[in-house]
């Protein structure tokens, strides 16, 4: 698997997944929102972990530093 994802980009998820976690953790999300943002955030840490994102490979998008090869 090659890496789609940039640092930014794996930052940003994981925060947000961490977020996530917070909110359910102290009650402010319950019932189907938590269940959906619960799957979304696991989703996020995986590929935050890995930096690569199956949704990005369809449409050739790259987050990642372009090298220069002058």
């Amino acid at each position: 698997m090659k890496q789609n994802m940039g640092t930014v980009d794996r930052f940003v998820r994981i925060i947000l997944a961490v977020i996530v976690g917070i909110l359910y953790v102290t009650g402010q999300i319950s019932g189907a929102a938590a269940i959906i943002l619960g799957i979304v955030a696991v989703a996020f840490i995986l590929t935050g972990a890995v930096g690569h994102c199956p949704a990005y490979t369809p449409f050739n998008i790259s987050t990642t530093k372009k090298e220069n090869n002058v």
